[in-house]
């Protein structure tokens, strides 16, 4: 295991990195330098070639992140320094979501405030029973900052998104299933059958077409043109199709249909 500054990398043989914020006794708080480190495991993590996922993780059962560190931002106090924190954070969150292989989020505990932004920055979200997802922002008579906002209003519709901020809703597991929010419902904990359930089918996916798919879903995640999406998957097919794996796969269907 590796370990930055609050930040510890966890790689598996099969491709999966787990990547935990390591602040539970700040409630995983994500502070400036948190957030830098947490990019920059995504970036070198994610450029390994036998990455598959990255999995990110809060330390601890109470919190994935429990938002930025309120007493660092007390600091920012005028125009440019809001512009700075928000352009900074708001990049940082930027890797996870333009990050090459699929990263998921692991919602041990409440994604509160920035945690709730991090957490829609992943594209996919498992949530733990008793993990809540809360965008109360307005309870410090703010708005989000970080991108979360328009994350939000892509996934569940503005009138969702609009309750969600205005009221300061902490909505729960089902809850968040129901409406898109979450993914995946965990019961056992990130060692239990229910994570490895979720996650055998990606990872039978060989890693340059988890890296296919995840071209595509980034060319609409980030509002580029139907044709530009349309040249995505005309550039992903060539790198799959020719690609040995597909025609062994196929030798192996053609061989179960002849038997």
């Amino acid at each position: 295991m590796q370990a930055i500054q609050d930040i510890s990398i966890e790689r598996h043989e099969n491709g999966v990195v787990w990547i935990t914020v390591d602040r539970a006794h700040k409630h995983n708080a994500l502070a400036g330098h948190v957030l830098t480190a947490l990019a920059q495991a995504v970036t070198e993590e994610g450029a390994q070639s036998t990455t598959r996922l990255l999995l990110i993780r809060g330390a601890g059962e109470r919190f994935f992140a429990a938002g930025g560190d309120l007493v660092e931002l007390s600091e920012v106090r005028d125009e440019a320094a809001t512009r700075a924190m928000a352009e900074r954070s708001r990049g940082a969150l930027d890797v996870i979501r333009q990050c090459p292989v699929p990263v998921l989020a692991f919602l041990n505990g409440d994604a509160i405030g920035g945690g709730a932004e991090l957490a829609l920055a992943c594209d996919l979200r498992l949530q733990a029973a008793h993990a809540r997802i809360g965008f109360i922002q307005a309870r410090l008579a703010i708005s989000s900052a970080w991108g979360g906002g328009p994350d939000l209003c892509q996934l569940v519709g503005s009138a969702r998104a609009l309750r969600m901020m205005a009221r300061c809703e902490m909505v729960g597991a089902q809850q968040a299933l129901d409406w898109g929010l979450s993914d995946q419902l965990i019961s056992d904990g990130p060692d239990g059958q229910d994570i490895q359930a979720f996650l055998a089918p990606m990872l039978s996916c060989p890693v340059h077409v988890l890296r296919a798919i995840k071209a595509q879903t980034s060319a609409w995640r980030t509002g580029q043109s139907y044709e530009q999406r349309r040249e995505v998957e005309r550039q992903q097919v060539l790198c799959t199709w020719l690609h040995d794996d597909h025609w062994s796969a196929s030798d192996r269907f053609l061989a179960k249909g002849s038997q």
